[in-house]
């Protein structure tokens, strides 16, 4: 049975936790006809960015704001479980130096996981949410969100996003940067426009050939920018060129952002306030923009509707496996018989009871369907091929974490178990993935003739971290290859350390049970980290 097949029960109440680099934000929504319906929100001015320094170390103050931030964000989320509640870092968390260090901190604050996503992934899910908060017209359209470390371009139609890029500028490392201290310049405002227009460059000529019907902004620096430009009587619910215009002409006039005391723009923001709209011209230059919608919609809404989404059957994960197997022609017959082996291994063994992601069956799935992508490169050290292309390609639906753990899967089928690729993962993860890759190792080789074979009723048990399983003699008796396969198996993984271990039980006929007096027993082991 595939992950899009098993029935999952859609809670009542569901949560969104952004970490942005300017603001964190949480909204938390019960879900009515199958929509979510917000019944509580919290911003916070966190500006994690100001706290980045060249190295890409986090300045111990950036953190106690976070950590005091996700505490209190912790007592409104208590009691949710965490099927219930996603939480993503963006560009900030990216780019820090130890950020698994901070992210440790962090989830004990909060109370839940929390996923770092790539740029193109937070793009995604902030087309997901602008979209749902539009009418469901068709036509394409342009999406734009200025964050704090980042700026995200979206085309898409209707709920799918079509083409995203996702460049390294925002508000507060452009204000940072091109206005130290506050101060506003007409030399720093016009170097500030040209590194955005330089940022641009790579991408403007690809979007215009796209043509969109209209534009919309998203999050703080374009929402802002139309709250100012309400307050100054130059437009509301939209933001035109030539009010643009006049508002950055009123900004220089002020010298200093600590000045700039507009109805619409917040105290807290004016510190980065420039540095946003410098960026916001240099889009409607690039872009050939004449004016921008904007939206109350953005990333934590779309994680709301992504999360309904994994709960209703609608999961892009597996159209992303789908297109991801159609892309490097992978022999999707051997893919699905691996796959339903590793699953009947998984259900037999009751691996449910001893992993600690909740998700932990869907990704044995999908690095099984996943498991011989790597021939599009070459047979030798396939597992490696495929392990690099999950772990950099661009896997709308997925955040690094969970990449990372595909990653390990693929590389983990054969050979040796590569250590260096658990190291990025949590211990808990680690542990699941080591169970996990016992599995798809033995539906691999179960199924290595690449041929439809009858194969016997599995059953095993985990005693630990020790696997027992139970395969009838009469069936080991004729099928003499994949006998030696795995003696050959269990030779090559127990040369690599006692911290998971295989028992193949020949048992007397299907009715004997894992333990049956007449076994072969071999060590399969790894180095995976413990919890």
């Amino acid at each position: 049975m595939s992950p899009k097949q098993r029935a999952i029960a859609v809670p009542d109440r569901i949560a969104a936790v952004d970490l942005g680099s300017n603001s964190f934000h949480l909204v938390i929504a019960r879900v009515v006809d199958g929509q979510p319906e917000v019944v509580d929100r919290r911003r916070e001015m966190v500006q994690l960015a100001l706290g980045l320094d060249e190295d890409g170390g986090l300045s111990r103050g950036a953190r106690d704001r976070a950590l005091a931030c996700l505490q209190r964000f912790a007592q409104r989320l208590r009691g949710m479980p965490p099927a219930a509640v996603r939480a993503v870092g963006t560009n900030t968390l990216r780019a820090a130096r130890r950020a698994r260090d901070f992210r440790r901190e962090a989830e004990e604050a909060l109370g839940h996981r929390i996923e770092v996503v790539s740029g193109r992934e937070e793009a995604r899910l902030i087309y997901l949410g602008v979209a749902h908060t539009l009418a469901d017209d068709e036509g394409q359209r342009l999406v734009i969100d200025i964050g704090g470390g980042s700026t995200e371009l979206i085309l898409g139609e209707r709920f799918e996003a079509r083409e995203v890029e996702s460049l390294y500028m925002g508000c507060v490392s452009f204000s940072l940067r091109f206005f130290p201290e506050g101060r506003i310049s007409p030399a720093g405002w016009d170097r500030c426009v040209l590194a955005a227009q330089q940022e641009l460059q790579t991408i403007a000529k690809a979007f215009h050939a796209r043509r969109w019907s209209s534009a919309v902004g998203a999050s703080g620096t374009i929402r802002t920018t139309e709250a100012v430009l309400s307050g100054l009587d130059l437009g509301k619910d939209t933001i035109t060129r030539k009010a643009l215009e006049t508002l950055v002409a009123e900004v220089l006039r002020h010298k200093h952002t600590r000045k700039l005391a507009y109805a619409g723009l917040k105290p807290e923001r004016r510190a980065v306030f420039p540095g946003g709209l410098a960026i916001l011209l240099a889009l409607f230059d690039a872009l050939g923009l004449d004016k921008l919608d904007t939206s109350t919609g953005a990333l934590r809404e779309g994680l709301l509707f992504d999360l309904l989404g994994r709960a209703s059957h609608e999961d892009v994960r597996e159209r992303t496996i789908e297109a991801f197997l159609a892309r490097f022609r992978a022999d999707e017959a051997q893919a699905r018989r691996v796959e339903q082996t590793a699953l009947e291994l998984y259900d037999a063994s009751d691996t449910e009871a001893v992993v600690n992601q909740a998700d932990a069956r869907d990704y044995l799935s999908w690095a099984a369907r996943l498991h011989e992508v790597g021939h599009a490169i070459s047979f030798r050290h396939y597992h490696k091929h495929g392990a690099y292309l999950v772990d950099n390609s661009d896997l709308p639906g997925f955040s690094r974490d969970e990449q990372a753990l595909l990653a390990f899967l693929v590389h983990a089928q054969r050979r040796r178990f590569p250590d260096e690729l658990l190291e990025p993962l949590r211990p808990k993860v680690a542990e699941d993935a080591v169970r996990l890759a016992i599995l798809l190792r033995l539906a691999v080789l179960l199924n290595r003739s690449h041929d439809p074979i009858a194969l016997p009723g599995l059953r095993a048990v985990w005693k630990g971290r020790r696997l027992q399983l139970a395969i009838p003699r009469q069936w080991w008796e004729a099928h003499r290859l994949a006998d030696a396969d795995l003696e050959e198996e269990a030779r090559l993984i127990d040369r690599a350390g006692p911290a998971f271990a295989l028992e193949l039980v020949r048992s007397r006929d299907r009715e004997d049970a894992p333990g049956d007096e007449t076994v072969a027993r071999r060590g399969l082991a790894n180095r995976a980290k413990r919890s």
